[in-house]
């Protein structure tokens, strides 16, 4: 019966012949056997593991190294299942059973960055003087107008506008709630779109399905395109961070309500009655929401909801 530490050295020399040449792979699995494994069960007759021993090697670096604590659990798992074909055991103690058995690890919340809302018109006014591409310029003002996420503007199509109406339907495939979105378009973002219209009639390629903010190669915006604008401008944000600016002067600068704000956001409303409200009668009150944060942008109070 060979040990751990022998059955693990057939495992590498079984897989090293698949290994990429300089990748590396065997290096990191010795390094990892030798620092967390060996120590307790290199010795050990490889029938003789138990979950109790994988446990305790788990244990110590499970919260403290958890990437590390899973790649040695995985490895440890793979000498494992080579005993059991090679007819030495029955079962794999480096198995889920045992993930379940540790404690678990705590989340760490991501705040997402954001710019204090008296910055963002400086922002604005940063991105449409810069060089960037113009399709790039005109998606983020219209990101920040609309108080929208990146994929559903770098994929908003001419269809889902209505000019008449000044509404912007976004499809429930495309929203997070899975339901179908009204965006009000306050008339700056009218502006802005007359402009992309203008762009897309000056490219020699036609954007594909209608795409309101083309590439300049007539595609899809790549995430990036938004994203690695704010870096390259100073801009410290990331383009989901300015609904967060937007809810911040919404609740600080301005007396619209709570479910107003949340319906702009398109977030869940979880209470029924008031998700009842919210479908039935926020429409028009958050057109003058969205008006409201265009003067704020444009350094303009709004009708009488804005605080001083």
């Amino acid at each position: 019966m060979p040990t751990f530490e022998e059955a693990a050295a057939k495992v590498v020399a079984i897989h090293g012949a698949a290994w990429k040449a300089g990748s590396g792979n065997a290096h990191r699995w010795q390094y990892t056997l030798r620092q967390y494994v060996y120590p307790r069960l290199g010795a050990k007759a490889v029938d003789a593991v138990t979950t109790a021993d994988v446990m305790a090697v788990l244990l110590p670096i499970w919260t403290r190294k958890h990437a590390t604590a899973q790649q040695v659990r995985q490895r440890i798992g793979t000498v494992m299942k080579w005993a059991i074909a090679q007819g030495y055991r029955n079962d794999n103690p480096a198995a889920e059973a045992v993930t379940a058995a540790l404690p678990k690890r705590p989340v760490p919340t991501e705040h997402r960055r954001a710019l204090p809302h008296a910055e963002v018109a400086g922002a604005v006014a940063a991105v449409r003087s810069s060089t960037a591409w113009t399709g790039v310029k005109l998606a983020f003002e219209f990101l920040v107008l609309t108080a929208a996420r990146s994929a559903e503007v770098r994929l908003a199509t001419w269809e889902e506008m209505d000019l008449d109406t000044l509404v912007w339907t976004i499809p429930a495939s495309r929203m997070k709630t899975a339901r179908d979105h009204r965006v009000p378009l306050c008339s700056r973002a009218v502006e802005v779109l007359q402009q992309a219209r203008r762009l897309r009639i000056d490219m020699t390629a036609a954007a594909p399905r209608g795409i309101m903010f083309p590439s300049r190669r007539g595609k899809v915006l790549r995430n990036q395109s938004l994203s690695g604008l704010m870096p390259t401008l100073s801009i410290a944000a990331v383009p989901h961070g300015f609904r967060s600016s937007f809810r911040d002067w919404a609740s600080e600068r301005t007396d619209h309500p709570r479910e107003v704000i949340e319906a702009a956001l398109a977030h869940v409303v979880r209470n029924q009655t008031e998700a009842a409200y919210a479908r039935s009668g926020l429409f028009e009150r958050r057109r003058r929401l969205m008006d409201d944060w265009m003067r704020y942008l444009n350094g303009r109070r709004g009708h009488g909801s804005a605080a001083a």
